[in-house]
């Protein structure tokens, strides 16, 4: 068990509901099994100018199938609310994003 943290710089532009992005995303690590999954719970986005989201909970698994890896991110908790819509939106497209790099990093890396 311990602290999992992430911080990123505020954005220069704000969002018309959340604010500006960037800020801390922070949890509880409650299992770590290295090299198969992690899961932190009571999860929290601390934006730099608003009120936090939260609470969530992110699982990561990773398993082989075949020569492959599956890398699998779950990420919940939702309240129905506009900020917390929001939020999913533009956090589901940073996670493709991320997700797509790290692919990239992996199947390039030397």
């Amino acid at each position: 068990m311990g602290v999992y943290a992430v911080e990123w710089p505020p954005t220069a532009e704000a969002d018309e509901l959340l604010g500006r992005l960037g800020g801390v995303f922070c949890g509880r690590v409650m299992e770590f099994l290295p090299g198969r999954e992690a899961f932190v719970a009571d999860a929290w986005w601390l934006p730099p100018d608003g009120e936090p989201i939260g609470p969530m909970a992110l699982e990561v698994t990773c398993r082989m199938s075949g020569p492959a890896c599956r890398l699998h991110v779950k990420q919940t908790g939702f309240e129905d609310t506009p900020r917390w819509r929001r939020y999913y939106t533009l956090i589901s497209s940073g996670w493709r994003s991320s997700l797509a790099a790290l692919k990239d990093y992996v199947e390039h890396a030397e």
